[in-house]
């Protein structure tokens, strides 16, 4: 079904390829899942099978092949919703290939049952959380019944329930023949769906190819090592070096009308409090009711003159920017929503110079987040050219820029790696033990557990 001979790929701009030296053949039926760390070239590779990397945005080298009709969910559902309504965006693919009216409308409520999607046709996609997007991006995916289907990262932004659903909603929907190319970082919990495990080399080629248990068996450590999850290597947890502070931030009743019901919540100085709850149920609102980027309808955001000095009878959603990137950093789950500039230094750069910082503690700064976060050798790139998870680590690296006394993030660990998702996690655990207060709205049951030392639930 897919035949790719030699292929590479460098993204305009780029001096480092992308992907290159590739030899691949994946056949009818089979369900591969590729892995490798993070910038290998998974999601450069899933867009080439795609046929989705246009001449004038890119070198190629090689030949990518591929027989039939091929489905893709992106690493970003919002980038694939095109249409007002739910149902018609289901339907929106099987019109293009005009499938007679009569079995549209079936065919969509097939696909919407299949993966769990919780509204009828006529739900608004504007008023769909990230995981609800997930979801209808996969049942636009399966309504048309491809030949290849390929799947980056379905089930990141996914409660587990969620994540659950829409993997048995692989194992059920497919067809015996429909060949799958999975990229999925819960490699434990996608080993069920697979029969096959490529690993990429960054830089070129493949390191590893065959069953998942001799993959596993022969290479595992080193993959550990070299930042694959890897099944059976837990990480370490990083307990609190001290309790808790005085408190920062206080939620009192705050609600937004359909979106969040009314919530009661203090955040602390020196605590890692992660936010969990089903998809839908308003965690992402309650991230920027917290970060003073939205006004709440019902209640108040109320900060404390720990955090807000002289400003603490005022909300945070009434802040001048410069005070409020100085004091609260948000990382949307979105990171592309929050890049301004042209290169990754320059994103970096900005907040402190609205802050007023002198120029070399910027250089200072931006030089030390771009080591410790791995994105030195992109300091010149533009940051809409970066893999999800370099560009989820550039934006946890914007809000951390200003130096701000409280963080709050969503879905902060989105596209990592093994060894870079331990980085985040040192990071952000130093960050709390020199007293900073970590708001994290998440999924991820291993950041929780290495991490928050306090959790709600909504």
């Amino acid at each position: 079904m897919i035949r790719a001979k030699g292929f590479g790929w460098r993204h305009a701009g780029r001096r480092a390829w992308a992907v290159r030296g590739l030899d691949l053949r994946v056949e009818r039926g089979e369900r591969v899942l590729l892995l490798g760390p993070s910038g290998a070239g998974k999601s450069t590779l899933l867009a080439a099978f795609a046929g989705l990397l246009a001449a004038d945005s890119g070198v190629r080298e090689g030949t990518v092949e591929v027989d039939g009709r091929v489905g893709i969910v992106f690493q970003d559902p919002e980038t694939q919703i095109v249409m007002a309504r739910a149902g018609d965006d289901v339907a929106f693919g099987l019109e293009n290939h005009a499938v007679p009216p009569a079995e549209i409308w079936p065919r969509v409520d097939e696909a919407l049952a299949r993966v769990g999607f919780p509204y009828g046709r006529d739900r608004s996609t504007a008023a769909l959380s990230g995981g609800e997007q997930q979801r209808l991006a996969l049942a636009g995916a399966l309504a048309l019944r491809p030949d290849v289907l390929l799947l980056d990262e379905p089930t990141a932004n996914l409660d587990p329930a969620g994540a659950d659903l829409v993997r048995g909603a692989l194992r059920e929907a497919l067809d015996p023949g429909t060949a799958v190319v999975l990229v999925e970082h819960r490699v434990a919990e996608a080993l069920p769906l697979v029969d096959r495990v490529v690993v990429l080399e960054p830089g070129g080629g493949i390191r590893a190819d065959g069953p998942p248990d001799e993959v596993f068996a022969a290479h595992g450590a080193g993959l550990a090592a070299d930042g694959v999850w890897v099944p059976g290597h837990p990480v370490e947890p990083r307990r609190a070096c001290a309790p808790p502070g005085e408190g920062l931030l206080a939620a009192e009743r705050a609600t937004i009308r359909d979106r969040l019901a009314a919530v009661d919540l203090l955040v602390r100085a020196g605590e890692s409090l992660a936010i969990l709850g089903p998809n839908g149920t308003g965690k992402s609102t309650l991230a920027l009711l917290l970060g003073g980027l939205l006004r709440p309808d019902g209640g108040r955001i109320a900060a404390t003159p720990a955090l807000a000095g002289p400003d603490a009878a005022t909300p945070p959603h009434r802040w001048r920017a410069p005070a409020l990137a100085r004091r609260i950093g948000s990382v949307f789950q979105d990171p592309e929503h929050q890049f301004v500039t042209s290169t990754v230094y320059d994103e970096l750069a900005l907040g402190p110079r609205r802050t007023g910082l002198p120029d070399e503690a910027i250089r200072s700064t931006v030089d030390e987040l771009l080591e410790r976060l791995r994105l030195a050798r992109l300091a010149g790139a533009n940051p809409y050219t970066l893999s999800g998870g370099e560009a989820r680590r550039l934006s946890v690296a914007t809000a951390l820029a200003a130096a701000p006394a409280l963080l709050v993030l969503d879905e902060p660990t989105f596209g990592q790696d093994r060894r870079t998702w331990v980085e985040l996690v040192d990071l952000l655990a130093g960050l709390r033990d020199e007293g900073r207060g970590i708001v994290t709205v998440t999924h991820d049951p291993a950041f929780v557990e290495a991490l928050a030392d306090r959790t709600v639930r909504l």
